[in-house]
């Protein structure tokens, strides 16, 4: 127990006895705490400037490689094929007419200059550059002395009628009608692959940038003549990167709105100012520890700083208001800090280590970005111990109400009671009854709901930006005029067996054969195999009769078609010949586009596999999003798992009580259950950028239980009173404060419904939903569980009952007092 103080001259002069202290660990850490409180609070300010300097130079970048699965199946096929049949992040620019058709030599002037500053473009990949104007666009036609071919745009072009008519006639012979020109002849394509890195640095390559020197060309070269679209993995990313940035306008909002709200809530602007200065503290300290590790910000995880500043607006609140009440009760300053440090700072500290679990556990997710994100929220919340529960209470010891605020609060201290008396009727049997039977209906609601919840990108286009973005818009007007589009799943068949494994008929028959079985599927769009390419040479040498349209009897007749193959390069076989791509072209990336088709594959697979033929998924964008849908439902069970199991081994440490810990977790899984459930009625899919929204949530939302049963646990072991009594005196000393705090972070995070990112704007909602309703669940649901499992829990027997003086866990240390406030406290309110 705290023993009261004698020694006036001791608290006068700033220093401290270790027996006014309360005896053990934290204790101990409260007396280092406050007798070295001026060094410790040098030292923090000192990591606050070197820390804000330090985040001076920190980046928000992106790329591709860090949203792959990196150790998928997969990813493996798309690593070993890579280099032979180029990656899965292309660039797409469509150039459409506003009039006419493309036959007109402004049209070919544009597409020539695009094409020039693809070339050059940091990180493209120039062998895989393909236009009107390239070299390895050809057309092939079956003369009298044979086959003719010929590039569709000749290299000495100059823009005359004639030579319009010949090169209409060259793309009308060729195949790339649908693929890089579209069917009515009013939009043509100039196509690219990126690298991973850039090639002059080996550094990863910045997409950001990329995504603005696209954006350059399309000024230039947009005019009244054609539009000009661009799409991809580079250009989504740095759009979304661009909207991200917007964030800090939120963050502005945010701050000002949380300042507007703790000024109404605290009545004092000193409280609302350190109250705010707490919360940013740990976002400066995160900012400038991601530099000194070599980490960035990502412009999916570029709300972390966000987040952070909602708990710690949290935290900082549950201090505040417990040191405005310990002071209204007649403690100086130090006095007040002190009794706040001793209570609060265990179940304080408890759930920023449950934040730090649950955002630990999001590492479990196989992809870079993700793990980035679970970094980076771990080492907000974990320097939020410091700042918030150390450095906190060090400047509120420093501080002290004016005579007119005092005067103005006091008897406020109060406010509230009457309607916590009326909740405390939900921790007796009787009263749990309604809770109990409302949460039994919507844990029904929620299984129900969670069958329509879907893996992946739900809807067409990019799911994270509006369905209005020009990003959007750009992928309407290229699907719908091209046959061919950016979504891409390649399958690569393997071939053992000698030389030119590939140039056998039964290699190519099963090629075939997976061809055909491919285009009956339904979300496929078109199909480009070795296969179907060398049927349509055999039919070019039967003088273009469609019955000929067939795989060849024998292997010089394959051979034959493999050999016109080779002239356009690796689009269709490496140079062994041992490995061969089947280009399917989706029409949509929809989750469930890409589960039927990979399920078909799969199917295929099982049947048709061998020694000497094997066919390996995947590659191409869409390849790279069917591994990251199935480690992100493969992650999703364990997420869940992981972090509930992680939060009820951190109650149970915490409170050393099975039932304590049952009546925190299971209002934690009815909110997630509901937010599952919420998540599919607004067509929200579980993927990378959401995925991490139950653990935030649920590490946020444990906040609540963990206060409030702190206390009720002190009042029945160290004060007897009955479950009804403690969850009252609990709702009291941290109720109000809890209901502000998630009111405050509710509305703070309900302005991002605002944003220009469709995924802000869907964590937004989701964030404020499981806020709120955590609230609900802490405040009707907990006491209701509590009142059938902890109904007969026995109570101290030598305790009382508390008197509404005697509310407080820590008796009256304070020393005696002249006129109020102990002369060393200098500071004064504003």
């Amino acid at each position: 127990m705290i023993r009261q103080s004698t020694d006036v001259e001791s608290v006068v002069h700033g220093e401290f006895r270790s027996e006014e202290f309360s005896q053990g660990f934290i204790g101990r850490i409260a007396y280092a705490t406050f007798r070295w409180r001026l060094p410790l609070l040098v030292v923090g300010i000192l990591l606050t400037l070197v820390l804000g300097f330090s985040a001076t130079s920190l980046r928000v970048s992106s790329g591709f490689a860090k949203m792959i699965p990196a150790n998928h199946e997969y990813m493996k096929t798309f690593e070993d094929y890579k280099a032979d049949f180029g990656g899965a992040d292309k660039v797409l620019v469509a150039i459409k007419v506003r009039e006419g058709d493309i036959y007109r030599k402004e049209v070919i002037d544009v597409v020539r200059g695009v094409t020039e500053e693809l070339f050059y473009l940091k990180g493209v990949d120039r062998s895989s550059l393909t236009s009107l104007v390239t070299p390895n666009v050809r057309y092939n036609e079956v003369v009298e002395e044979g086959f003719k071919s010929g590039n569709l745009v000749p290299a000495d072009f100059s823009g005359t009628t004639e030579e319009f008519a010949k090169v209409r006639q060259n793309i009308l012979k060729s195949d790339w009608i649908g693929r890089i020109v579209a069917a009515d002849m009013t939009a043509t394509m100039v196509v690219a692959t990126l690298q991973s890195a850039d090639p002059d640095t080996g550094k990863e390559l910045d997409l950001r940038e990329v995504g603005a020197k696209l954006e350059e060309i399309r000024g230039k070269y947009e005019n009244d003549a054609v539009t000009v679209h661009i799409i991809g993995f580079a250009k989504a990313t740095a759009d979304i990167a661009e909207g991200a940035s917007s964030v800090l306008l939120f963050f502005v909002v945010a701050f000002f709105i949380t300042g507007v709200l703790l000024f109404w809530y605290s009545g004092s602007l000193m409280l609302t100012a350190w109250a705010l200065v707490a919360a940013l503290i740990p976002v400066i300290w995160l900012l400038g520890i991601l530099p000194l590790l070599g980490m960035g910000l990502d412009p999916m995880s570029i709300l972390v700083p966000f987040l952070i500043f909602a708990i710690g607006v949290s935290h900082a609140v549950q201090m505040t208001n417990a040191w405005k009440l310990e002071t209204l009760r007649g403690h100086d300053g130090v006095t007040a800090s002190r009794n706040c440090f001793l209570k609060l700072f265990i179940p304080g500290a408890t759930a920023l280590l449950a934040n730090a679990l649950g955002f630990m556990v999001i590492a479990v997710v196989d992809i870079q970005i993700v793990r980035e994100l679970a970094y980076t929220s771990t080492i907000g919340v974990t320097v939020m111990i410091l700042t918030n529960k150390l450095l906190l209470p060090i400047l509120l010891s420093y501080m002290r109400f004016s005579a007119k605020t005092a005067s103005r609060l006091s008897g406020h201290e109060t406010a509230g009671y009457a309607m916590w008396e009326r909740l405390g009727v939900l921790a007796t049997p009787r009263g749990a009854v309604l809770p109990i039977v409302v949460a039994l209906a919507l844990t029904g609601v929620g299984v129900w709901k969670l069958g329509d919840l879907k893996i992946g990108d739900l809807g067409t286009g990019v799911p994270e930006l509006r369905a209005d973005s020009r990003y959007n818009r750009d992928v309407d007007m290229i699907t719908g005029n091209f046959a061919i589009g950016v979504d891409l799943l390649q399958v690569i068949a393997e071939a053992d067996g000698g030389d030119s494994p590939c140039v056998q008929r039964e290699v190519q028959e099963k090629v075939e054969k997976f061809d055909f079985a491919m285009r009956q599927t339904e979300g496929v769009a078109a199909v480009r195999s070795l296969s179907s390419f060398i049927g349509a040479v055999t039919q070019d040498f039967a003088e273009g009769w469609y019955r000929w349209r067939m795989l060849p009897e024998t292997v010089p007749q394959i051979a034959q078609g493999i050999g016109m193959a080779t002239r356009l390069g690796n689009e269709y076989r490496n140079s062994k010949c041992t490995a061969m791509p089947i280009s399917i072209y989706t029409t949509d990336h929809q989750a469930t586009t890409i589960n039927h088709i990979v399920e078909r594959i799969k199917a295929f697979k099982a049947e048709n596999d061998t020694d000497t033929l094997r066919f390996r998924l995947a590659s191409g964008n869409v390849g790279v999003m069917a591994a990251t849908n199935e480690v992100v439902e493969r992650s999703d069970k364990w997420v869940n798992f992981t972090l509930f199991s992680a939060v009820a081994l951190l109650c149970l440490v915490t409170f050393r009580s099975l039932r304590i810990t049952l009546c925190i977790i299971v209002p934690l899984a009815l909110v997630t259950l509901l937010c599952n459930a919420t998540m599919a009625a607004l067509g929200i899919g579980v993927k990378v950028n959401t995925l991490p929204v139950i653990a935030i949530a649920v590490g946020v939302g444990v906040d609540y239980g963990i206060y409030l049963f702190e206390r009720i646990k002190h009042e029945m072991q160290e004060r007897g009173a009955s479950l009804r009594d403690a969850f009252v005196q609990s709702l009291k000393d941290r109720g109000t404060a809890s209901v502000f705090t998630a009111v405050t972070m509710t509305v703070s995070v309900l302005t991002w419904a605002l944003s220009t990112l469709k995924f802000q704007a869907d964590m937004g909602i989701l964030l404020a939903f499981m806020f709120m309703v955590n609230l609900f669940g802490a405040i009707l649901l907990l006491p209701a569980i509590a009142a059938f499992v902890m109904g007969g829990e026995k109570r101290s027997a030598t305790a009382t009952r508390p008197t509404e003086r005697e509310a407080d866990p820590t008796p009256d240390i304070r020393a005696p007092r002249t006129a109020g406030i102990t002369p060393h406290v200098r500071a004064t309110e504003a």
